[in-house]
């Protein structure tokens, strides 16, 4: 049973940021506080965000030198507003799941293994989005997380489709066309 006010959380970590959004659990779905870290990795990153229900937007320049250390602030913003105890669950929006990955799974060592195996396919993407899922498992061990794949998207393509004009040695290696930046799920 779910806590009257039980909410997720999304992350979708790109490579120089991070969006997020905080739903409340019910019908219909409804996005409380939301926003962005932009420019990771540089001098002037900012932290904007949006929180809905007393209609207050804040920017602010932060130090972010990685994605690891916006979390922190992200977590202190959603204490400030929220609460971090009615998180029941946080999803991830993954670039790259490589062959085996399409559907939403739970994170776990397995998964995250993998795509450590397959960080190549995404390099500036995948890297980022494991160490994000790994600190969010950290600061809340029992939250269960969940990977959503943009490849999933394109995972139906015909098989003529995902052959790239390339000697079919390479297909046996893995290599073909996956398509990208696909999301796409309907409510």
């Amino acid at each position: 049973m779910k806590p009257a006010d039980a909410r997720f959380l999304t992350v979708n970590g790109g490579s120089s940021s991070i969006k997020f959004a905080l739903y409340d659990v019910g019908e219909p779905l409804k996005r409380g506080l939301h926003g962005k870290v932009d420019r990771i990795g540089l001098p002037d990153a900012r932290l904007s965000f949006t929180d809905v229900l007393p209609n207050q937007s804040d920017e602010r320049r932060i130090d972010a030198p990685n994605h690891v250390a916006c979390v922190p602030l992200l977590v202190e913003l959603l204490e400030k507003k929220t609460g971090v105890s009615a998180v029941s669950a946080i999803g991830h929006r993954v670039v790259h799941g490589g062959p085996h990955y399409r559907d939403p799974v739970r994170v776990d060592g397995a998964m995250l293994e993998e795509l450590r195996r397959i960080s190549s396919f995404a390099p500036n993407h995948l890297p980022s989005t494991i160490a994000l899922m790994e600190v969010f498992a950290k600061k809340f061990p029992r939250v269960p997380q969940i990977a959503c794949f943009d490849t999933a998207f394109h995972s139906t393509l015909p098989r003529v489709a995902k052959l790239l004009p390339i000697p079919r040695r390479y297909e046996a290696k893995g290599v073909r066309r996956y398509g990208f930046h696909g999301l796409s799920y309907s409510f």
